[in-house]
């Protein structure tokens, strides 16, 4: 079976950094043909995409508050892909799923296919 496992999380203060990690298993094909996805959800709102980061290595930031602070990196070998969180806010707080899909690449959580459990971010002010 196809599992994707996110850790990383925790908890951090105002300004500080998370690298979270999620490694797949189990997919049927090459995850280099995979696009990844970072979500996440803050209680009481609608799952937000973070960012993709397509099959070339180029990624796209789809959460404007994120820009210029997260980095979306991936290594194939390790079937991983990293999300780098720097100077964390406290609206960063939120549950952060990462997902894959062989389809196109977007915002849109119903392009992927598979999901991880998720990660708890907290970050205190």
């Amino acid at each position: 079976q196809v599992r994707l496992v996110e850790s990383g999380g925790g908890s951090v203060q105002a300004g500080g950094s998370l690298r979270l990690s999620c490694a797949a298993s189990g997919l049927s094909y090459n995850f280099g043909t995979y696009c990844m996805g970072w979500f996440r959800q803050a209680p009481g709102k609608e799952r937000e995409g973070v960012g993709v980061i397509y099959t070339t290595g180029s990624s796209s930031f789809f959460a404007a508050s994120v820009k210029g602070r997260f980095t979306i990196s991936r290594d194939n070998p390790k079937n991983t892909v990293y999300l780098q969180m720097d100077s964390l806010k406290p609206e960063d707080t939120a549950m952060y799923y990462c997902a894959a899909s062989r389809m196109s690449c977007g915002s849109v959580w119903g392009l992927y296919v598979y999901w991880g459990q998720g990660t708890q971010v907290t970050v205190s002010s």
